[in-house]
């Protein structure tokens, strides 16, 4: 990964706005296009074979399931636990064995198959964390496991493909960084934080998940990483990378995501290599693939004007209802609000339940 620039360990004054505020120009460009299109849930059917367009409250497992051929071969490997009332050793076992039939062992990672924005992503390293991990799910609620990468480095890549059209293309990509504080075996976590000049105004984001180690003295030269899920709203560094996208890179995707053929628009998380590899499209393992609530994570950047923010962000939501008319004319059915508010009250009433990210 390339160094991180001076300029990016600080904020941009709207980094840290609240969704609703960021998104005010996208519900007033949703409501003018809904008049335009004579629907207001229209984008809900851009990727077709997903409820809602995969837009709130939907499995990743529901994607993932859809994937074929080479996709299927490029996510990393995954199953499903349901939490039930049984016994919470006995279920432990259970994702043992299914850990075992697909060769996976600890550390592996654990997530909330219904969740956005790395809420509840969790690196379990033995049979104790997985019981802590499990015993936040609520009865009924699913949890996905997946194989830890073998790679540090990972990017966001936004992917769009017209239904019109065979070939897709890359709009947006971003580099993710998991921030981390070096130690000097004097100063303690919570100094090492204030120290540095990004991670000083997210306090709030790492002094709970660190809290067993806030006050600890980090050893000399011994990096101590903030956050494990590369997710901007858990404080990881996202930093525009429009200038690695190859020919190369755009068609070993429009390849991977020939296995999902109704899929027309979403972000691909990436981990790879190394940033030749990346270039050339190869050695890549897909972590996941988020759909229609997706961003182009390039306007997370510290860098990028919120001109060019709102600009990409609108540009988004005019391709999503740009799609789903398309579906619509191919026999397709907005769903009504009532299904999206269905879904939107189910995602938020697991979150208040899932474990505290890593």
């Amino acid at each position: 990964m390339p160094e991180l620039k001076d300029s990016t360990k600080k904020l941009s004054f709207y980094e840290f706005w609240p969704t609703w505020l960021v998104y005010i120009p996208v519900a007033i460009q949703w409501l003018l296009l809904s008049v335009r299109y004579r629907s207001l849930t229209l984008p809900l059917i851009a990727n077709p074979r997903l409820p809602l367009s995969g837009m709130v409250g939907v499995g990743k497992s529901e994607l993932f399931e859809q994937a074929q051929a080479k996709c299927a071969q490029q996510i990393l490997t995954w199953f499903t636990h349901t939490r039930d009332s049984r016994d919470l050793n006995q279920q432990v076992l259970e994702i043992e064995s299914q850990m075992h039939e697909r060769q996976l062992t600890y550390p592996i990672v654990a997530k909330p198959d219904i969740g956005c924005r790395g809420i509840g992503v969790k690196l379990v390293h033995n049979r104790d964390q997985l019981a802590q991990c499990l015993i936040c799910y609520p009865n009924h609620s699913k949890l996905l496991l997946q194989r830890l990468s073998s790679f540090q480095a990972e990017a966001g890549v936004f992917f769009v493909r017209d239904p019109r059209q065979q070939q897709g293309r890359i709009i947006s990509m971003a580099l993710k960084y998991t921030p981390f504080v070096v130690g000097d075996g004097i100063s303690s976590l919570a100094q090492l934080v204030a120290q540095d000049a990004r991670a000083s105004q997210l306090t709030h984001l790492y002094q709970q998940r660190h809290a067993a180690n806030w006050n600890s003295i980090i050893a000399k030269d011994e990096p101590y990483r903030l956050v494990f899920s590369a997710s901007h709203s858990k404080g990881a560094i996202f930093t525009d990378a429009k200038d690695l996208v190859t020919e190369q890179l755009n068609q070993a995707l429009n390849e991977i995501m020939q296995g999902l053929p109704e899929f027309h628009y979403g972000r691909l998380d990436i981990k790879f290599k190394n940033i030749d590899a990346l270039k050339r499209g190869e050695q890549l393992e897909i972590v996941e693939i988020n759909s229609a609530s997706s961003e182009s994570l390039h306007i997370w950047d510290s860098s990028t004007p919120f001109k060019e923010a709102m600009r990409a962000l609108l540009y988004q939501y005019r391709l999503l209802f740009k799609f789903g008319d398309y579906q619509r004319q191919q026999g397709h059915k907005p769903p009504g609000l009532s299904k999206l508010l269905q879904h939107w009250r189910k995602e938020r009433e697991l979150s208040r339940h899932y474990p505290l990210t890593d």
